[in-house]
């Protein structure tokens, strides 16, 4: 059939057709590429496990230690992971030192999973260890309280006018950082864990406030169950409504979004 056409219109059938096989096998070797790559089972929702509370920029324990114990007193086994250095450095390793802190909570109570509150640049940590070092298979809940997923302008501010004050996590957290591009480029709230964030519209540290949102996690914003909320960042894990957010969002249940019909019975 082909010997019957003319030279011109036999060669450019040959070439679509040797086209089409090629594109054929591309798609053979990703289809089998993809079956031979699993995605991350989603950790089992019904065993609460202990609750890990990463501090913010500067590693200060003291500023979770009243919701650690409030969580303690639910009977939830808590603890304020301590930040390598002062605080200040690489988030990477920061979110290597979760890492370890969860292999320790693990081994010692002998659960399956445990919980995450990550506040403010703890936040990020928790979103690098789960991507990053293995805690996608580990973490049941991640919520992060106030946390810069997509920079805030505050560290812009500070590499612009005062460079040297602004080490290495500071302009890790600036918007547009390599850090945060990397981390945010495709799923933002990868499979594995339940993702909620809770941030204040008053947020006067992280801002825009809306930064603290993730796709695909459930976000609450402290205005939007209590309207008169004027919390801001430094006293976000110490706000009873707050504290409120984090024992539902870690309870057995899977966390629901509250409405302002739940702001009495959360904030007391």
């Amino acid at each position: 059939m082909l010997a019957s056409l003319a030279p011109a219109r036999r060669r450019f059938l040959i070439a679509v057709a040797t086209l089409a096989l090629l594109v054929a096998g591309a798609l053979t070797v990703v289809a089998v590429r993809s079956l031979g790559e699993p995605g991350i089972e989603p950790v089992a929702q019904d065993h609460p496990g202990p609750v890990l509370l990463v501090p913010g920029y500067g590693g200060q324990r003291e500023s979770l230690m009243e919701l650690s114990q409030a969580l303690r007193v639910r009977g939830r086994d808590a603890t304020v992971v301590t930040l390598a250095g002062d605080g200040t450095g690489d988030l990477r390793e920061q979110a290597r030192v979760l890492d370890a802190a969860a292999q320790d909570a693990l081994e010692r109570t002998g659960a399956d999973s445990v919980d995450v509150v990550g506040y403010s640049a703890g936040g990020v940590v928790a979103r690098l260890w789960v991507r990053d070092f293995g805690g996608a298979e580990l973490a049941r809940r991640v919520l992060t309280l106030g946390s810069p997923h997509h920079g805030t302008q505050v560290a812009a501010l500070a590499i612009g006018v005062l460079p040297g004050l602004c080490p290495t996590a500071c302009q890790q957290l600036a918007p547009d950082s390599d850090l945060l591009r990397a981390l945010n480029a495709g799923d933002e709230t990868p499979n594995g864990p339940v993702w909620v964030t809770v941030w204040s519209t008053a947020d006067e540290v992280v801002t825009p406030p809306t930064t603290a949102e993730l796709d695909g996690a459930l976000n609450v914003s402290v205005q939007g169950v209590c309207a008169d909320s004027r919390v801001v960042h430094s006293d976000l894990p110490d706000d009873p409504l707050v504290t409120g957010l984090v024992e539902m969002a870690l309870g057995q249940a899977l966390p629901v979004s509250p409405t302002p019909g739940d702001c009495a019975r959360l904030s007391s």
